[in-house]
């Protein structure tokens, strides 16, 4: 104890507490040395028994006190004091032979010290997936509250940044545990967290520290299995990431109606399927975001955009049917875009332009 005590600084930061269940394993140790060696040819004790006869005495708590390399310095030690002092309690046609003996005896120690710490290490990561779970679960529920950042924070979530939901089907070539330490070493390497479930046949993952969605899940996006793979909005924390793990939840459903769609696609992107497989938030944003400016704005777009559909996407129908010139459709057309984002020049924004005008007529709504 005094050799520890003047040796290793890590042991004089011990509590009182900790540093006698110390003394209690080396005495253990030794004692069972001693035992053993009292009965003569006898093979010294290994897995289970070495480790119930001498860690056995501690609680499993202290695994979590002293670390794998601080034990392995207190076997080293011990050895030493014990080698020390054969020479002075035997004598002399002894001592070699215990020495030996000291030698195959701490090898059975070594032994037994990683599987110690090999088996907590293995309960550490079933608690640390099950809490996973929970977080993930949480956020995909919409239920969060304030024992989701605490939990997220013990398994290392920085909290930095904002948040986005990334969803895509279970890989079927690796197993759960490489796919989520795959997933925590890409998003590590784009300076992003990340958290990881399975549910069914759903791959569910939070990233945080995200600026652009569609380049942060880019990061993790061949991980993936075969599928579409959808990314929601970006949320401000981890607190709010249920608002974009709902709008992710909506795209995958509604991903096999757009199968050009890119990998990974972002939620914005499929509004129009996902409204017309009864996405209430959907709707309401093509209404509102889409819809109502149109119908707000100076001039005559809506009517303009609505005659261009209706005439073939043609622009010189659209001008003779509303009496104007070709390039007066053709800046108009330009407007609708810059206010909405939407051009109706483009199939795909054409698509979604429709599909509002259709939602916001049936709504009736002027303001």
């Amino acid at each position: 104890m005094a050799r520890m005590d003047q040796d290793m600084p890590w042991f004089r930061d011990l509590s009182a507490e900790d540093r006698s269940w110390v003394g209690v394993i080396v005495q253990a140790g030794i004692r069972g040395f001693v035992d053993w060696y009292r009965e003569g040819d006898q093979p010294a004790p290994g897995g289970t028994e070495m480790v119930a006869s001498v860690f056995g005495v501690a609680p499993r708590a202290l695994a979590g006190v002293i670390n794998l390399q601080q034990t392995v310095d207190l076997v080293r030690l011990s050895i030493e004091v014990v080698e020390s002092n054969v020479d002075t309690l035997l004598e002399p046609s002894d001592a070699a032979d215990v020495r030996a003996a000291v030698l195959r005896y701490a090898r059975e120690v070594a032994f037994a010290t990683a599987q110690v710490y090999a088996r907590a290490a293995e309960q550490r990561g079933a608690w640390d997936a099950r809490l996973e779970a929970l977080v993930v679960d949480a956020v995909l529920r919409s239920e969060p509250d304030e024992t989701l950042l605490s939990r997220a924070s013990a398994l290392g979530w920085a909290g930095r940044g904002e948040v986005a939901v990334v969803l895509g089907p279970v890989p079927a070539d690796r197993s759960e545990s490489t796919t989520f330490e795959e997933v925590r070493r890409s998003a590590r390497s784009a300076g992003m967290d990340a958290l990881c479930a399975v549910q069914g046949d759903r791959l569910v993952v939070v990233l945080g520290g995200v600026t652009d969605p569609r380049a942060a899940a880019e990061t993790v996006t061949a991980l993936f299995g075969d599928g579409p793979v959808v990314v929601g909005p970006v949320a401000a924390d981890l607190g709010q990431a249920h608002v974009s793990a709902r709008a992710a939840l909506s795209a995958l459903r509604a991903a096999p109606g757009w199968p050009q769609a890119p990998r990974p696609v972002r939620s914005t992107d499929l509004l129009p399927e996902r409204a017309l497989a009864g996405d209430g938030h959907a709707r309401r944003h093509l209404i509102d975001e889409v819809y109502l400016p149109l119908l707000h704005a100076r001039g005559t777009l809506i009517e303009t955009i609505s005659a261009y559909f209706e005439h073939g996407s043609s622009i010189e129908a659209t001008a003779r049917a509303l009496f104007v010139h070709p390039n007066t459709v053709r800046y108009r057309l330009r407007q609708s875009a810059e206010l909405t984002g939407f051009s109706a020049t483009d199939a795909r924004d054409a698509f979604t332009l429709e599909i509002a005008l259709v939602l916001g007529r049936q709504s009736g709504r002027t303001l």
